[in-house]
């Protein structure tokens, strides 16, 4: 596995909260870079080269790189593909196409001692402990995603409105990722991004239960 820094001063300034997320199948950093606005350091994960992620990167397994490093962090989030379980591929493709990964990373997950966090689309086999959407951060999308959380987190979010929302088409695939914050980005990227606001209200729930329940995770 190749690990590549990539933490910049061009990162958005926040407070150091004193911990360490792993951040498995992290894609671009839509989920990491939530966490860093929470506090965190930030390492990612993903079997894809991700020359856009703004953080530490390992390209490798993230399950086997969770195995044999999980432990080094104070919490771990795992966003398993979702084209499994997306409506999308169900009208336009082939479900058995894709990877079922929710189950082994929940498995894996919840062997290593530490605190987690596994993040999918709707239909997906997960405890709703958050069902999130744009709308409840006062953004201009919809990015409907479930939240599972090892310490059965509460949801405490505004409901969704979906009035004046910026629907999600190829042709405005800028704009969308624009909308959801994650700038840094390819117009592709943004199709398997979700907003960093999410993480950064997960990380702060988290920072809490970490801080008051948790041993930190041996360097």
């Amino acid at each position: 596995m190749e690990t590549t820094a990539r933490t910049t001063s061009l990162l958005p300034a926040r407070p150091w909260n004193g911990l360490r997320v792993l951040d498995l199948f992290c894609c671009a950093g839509g989920a990491g870079m939530g966490y860093h606005l929470a506090g965190f350091d930030v390492t990612g994960v993903d079997i894809q080269p991700q020359p856009n992620y703004p953080f530490t990167f390992v390209q490798g397994d993230a399950l086997k790189y969770a195995q044999e490093h999980a432990h080094r962090f104070d919490l771990v989030h795992a966003s398993p593909p979702c084209q499994y379980y997306a409506r999308v591929t169900r009208w336009r493709g082939n479900a058995d196409s894709h990877p079922n990964l929710i189950a082994p990373t929940r498995t894996l997950l919840s062997t290593t001692g530490r605190p987690w966090v596994i993040e999918n689309v709707p239909g997906a086999p997960l405890r709703a402990d958050f069902l999130l959407c744009g709308s409840m951060f006062g953004l201009r999308v919809r990015r409907h995603r479930l939240f599972e959380t090892s310490w059965h987190a509460a949801q405490l979010t505004a409901p969704c409105d979906h009035r004046a929302l910026l629907p999600f088409a190829h042709k405005d695939e800028r704009a969308f990722a624009d909308a959801m914050g994650c700038t840094w980005m390819t117009n592709k990227e943004g199709r398997q991004a979700i907003p960093p606001a999410y993480t950064d209200l997960i990380g702060r729930q988290a920072t809490v239960e970490l801080l008051a329940h948790t041993t930190p995770a041996a360097a």
